[in-house]
């Protein structure tokens, strides 16, 4: 019989009387504890250590012990220990099965093999003369930078009549532009006539321009084309934005590419000091050019629009067309109409400055001479790039300058560019800064690689690398007008996105 704790009275008791319930009477207590302390201890004892660790130890021969034991323990309760497990053997192939297989069995012929049997050929055999031609061959071709589309087609296959006539078609459908570089032509080539004959041309598909596609057929003798105009979205992107850490960081994480934040960061160092005057805290405002077809595709062109606000000022920017050049003959203004460019003339290419500005002792006719410019010590055929924006007076051969290009800057300023292996102009062209205009050589008096440039302030030889330019230019009537047209459309632009700022 039980009874419960309250039933004895001790429900007043709490714990202590629940535990003196369950105490065991007569001394038995001290055993229990004793199997529990020895219970402790060998679960305490690593019976299998590491046996790469602590060779020889304590702990080392107790694990090998563990692992000996098991293995014994493996091997005695095996039924057949290391017997051969014997596996399901096929039936032998006998008769005509046997025969066929011995014919072609890969093995030696003393062996039995007879793998160097011919099987005759019966009477449903006909020998072919020429193998025979697939009916239709489809490919693709991807057009190359600076590729024509029927030199592509030529290449591929393509008879030279069908790819005069498909270049004519393509011409007459887009005149005056031309596949962009990487456009890819889906091709079906017929059947040729004879092999000595270029497959004919039955169908051709390509996206000739953004808004356009065409597709070009056989009909007869004859190729037929079948244009499909595409409806494109040209409402330009707007982002926005906080600097935070740094203005590229922020912009590309707004959504511009690194071609629009290049621009970006080039408009703005022609007005202010990118490092002094923009702050963490200050917010830019952008508007990208951009396109997007009804069939899915989108692109994105130059920026259009910056504002950067904050505590120190207010900037905004536009790009416009501009009497006096620039990048791509356009200019940035403000609302006001006016532009400014101020700066300094960085090297014309990627090199060291071998020979400064200066009297020296020349080093092929050996006497003291000024050098009216810098030595840009560089490799053979790299690029060299126009200093500022101008129009080319010469590009030639000039006496021991070798290969020589200057240029006018406006301004009373020129600048030359000797020794070229190369040039990449011609005299009257107009020519913007970064523009490349020629290649590195060791023409004329020079004894290696190099850039020879020169700069001159109203025909006077100048330091180039202590020469600084400012160009203020100003619209006014009827272009004044349609600048600020132009700002109050693109800021009328709704944002695209959530705002962007510092992580």
């Amino acid at each position: 019989m039980f009874l419960r704790a309250e039933e004895l009275g001790l429900e007043g008791a709490g714990g202590a009387s629940s535990r003196a319930l369950r105490a065991p009477a007569f001394g038995r207590a001290a055993p229990a504890a004793h199997g529990r302390a020895f219970h402790d201890r060998l679960g305490r004892v690593d019976w299998v250590p590491d046996l790469g660790a602590r060779v020889g130890s304590a702990a080392w021969w107790r694990g090998a012990a563990t692992l000996a034991a098991l293995c014994w323990g493996a091997w005695s309760l095996a039924p057949a220990p290391f017997a051969p497990l014997t596996g399901a053997v096929d039936a032998p192939l006998t008769g005509e099965a046997a025969a066929e297989a011995r014919a072609l069995a890969l093995r030696p012929l003393a062996l039995g093999s007879s793998v160097p049997r011919a099987l005759p050929a019966t009477d449903l055999v006909r020998p072919l003369a020429s193998a025979p031609e697939r009916p239709r061959v489809e490919l693709a071709v991807t057009l190359g930078r600076g590729d024509a589309l029927s030199a592509a087609l030529s290449r591929a296959g393509v008879g030279r009549g069908d790819a005069a006539a498909a270049q004519a078609l393509l011409a007459e459908a887009a005149p005056g532009a031309a596949p962009e570089a990487g456009t890819r032509v889906s091709l079906v080539l017929g059947r040729r006539p004879r092999p000595s004959v270029p497959r004919p041309l039955e169908a051709m598909h390509l996206r000739a321009r953004f808004d356009l596609d065409v597709t070009v057929h056989r009909v007869g003798d004859a190729l037929a084309l079948a244009a499909r105009a595409i409806a494109v979205d040209r409402t330009p992107l707007r982002l926005r934005g906080t600097v935070g850490p740094g203005l590229w960081r922020s912009a590309r994480a707004a959504g511009a590419s690194p071609q629009v934040v290049e621009q970006l960061l080039r408009a703005l160092s022609s007005r202010l000091s990118l490092g002094r005057d923009v702050g963490s805290a200050d917010r830019f405002d952008l508007v990208i050019g951009r396109e997007r077809a009804a069939t899915g595709e989108e692109r994105t062109g130059d920026l259009l629009y910056l504002g950067l606000e904050g505590a120190r000022r207010r900037l905004r920017l536009v790009r416009m067309e501009s009497d006096g050049g620039g990048d791509g003959g356009t200019d940035w203004f403000d609302p006001d109409g006016q532009a400014e460019r101020r700066g300094t003339m960085g090297l014309p290419v990627a090199g060291r400055i071998s020979s400064g500005f200066g009297w020296r002792s020349h080093p092929i006719l050996g006497f003291l001479r000024l050098h009216k410019g810098l030595d840009i010590a560089a490799p053979r055929g790299a690029p060299i790039y126009a200093a500022l924006d101008g129009v080319v007076q010469f590009a030639g051969r000039s006496g021991g300058y070798g290969n020589f290009v200057k240029l006018a800057h406006g301004a009373a300023i020129q600048s030359g560019y000797g020794h070229m292996s190369r040039i990449a102009v011609a005299a009257g062209q107009r020519v913007n800064r970064g523009q490349v205009i020629g290649y590195v050589g060791s023409t004329g008096l020079s004894t290696g690689p190099h850039l020879h440039w020169e700069v001159w302030r109203a025909g006077r030889p100048v330091n180039p690398a202590a020469i600084s330019y400012d160009r203020v230019s100003r619209l006014s009537g009827e272009r004044l007008r349609a600048l600020r047209a132009r700002v109050a459309q693109l800021t009328a632009l709704p944002f695209s996105g959530p705002a962007t700022g510092a992580p």
